[in-house]
């Protein structure tokens, strides 16, 4: 049974329905959704700031810019004599610094999950065999997460008796023939 079309969430007048995307070749897929308009952070200032921080803040660059700070604040300490002002400076500007960085690598985070959902709700709608009531399920309470983990278990379960019993009943032709 055919799937109908949906269209992609956020789309506007430049829609990407999901019947265009199955019918457009690998390489247009990525022109069609520039095209549609749903860039990543499209409209949201705090949202590009936030790939744009969490970009440079994960590099290299920015961990050694952290390492050469510490150790510059290491050889002031002479000069400052070990000064409770020299240590309160590291201790704010570090707790500053981490303080903000929970926001920006939490909207990353969010970003991050939310693509990957729906990702994973679109192989599911795909998937003629797969269940269709998969799709959200991170909007879940964590009891209903918890029953279809039980279910799922059970499922595994099975699979690996059943996987058993297949590697029994081979072992038992091997040994009658």
């Amino acid at each position: 049974m055919r799937k109908p079309d949906r269209k992609v969430q956020g789309a506007d007048s430049h829609s990407v329905t999901m019947k265009n995307v199955e019918n457009a070749s690998r390489l247009e897929i990525p022109k069609m959704v520039a095209d549609s308009g749903l860039k990543q952070t499209q409209g949201d200032a705090f949202g590009k700031f936030a790939a744009a921080a969490s970009s440079w803040l994960g590099s290299k660059w920015a961990f050694v810019g952290a390492i050469v700070i510490i150790v510059v604040w290491a050889f002031t300490g002479p000069i400052f004599h070990y000064s409770d002002t020299w240590q309160l400076v590291i201790n704010t500007g570090t707790t500053i610094i981490t303080f903000l960085m929970v926001f920006i690598i939490q909207n990353t985070q969010n970003r991050d999950a939310r693509a990957i959902n729906l990702k994973l709700d679109e192989l599911i709608h795909a998937i003629d065999k797969a269940k269709d009531e998969m799709m959200d399920i991170e909007k879940l309470s964590d009891a209903e997460l918890d029953t279809i983990n039980e279910k799922y278990t059970r499922m595994r379960a099975d699979c690996d008796e059943d996987e058993a019993r297949r590697k029994e009943l081979a072992a038992q032709d091997r040994r009658a023939r």
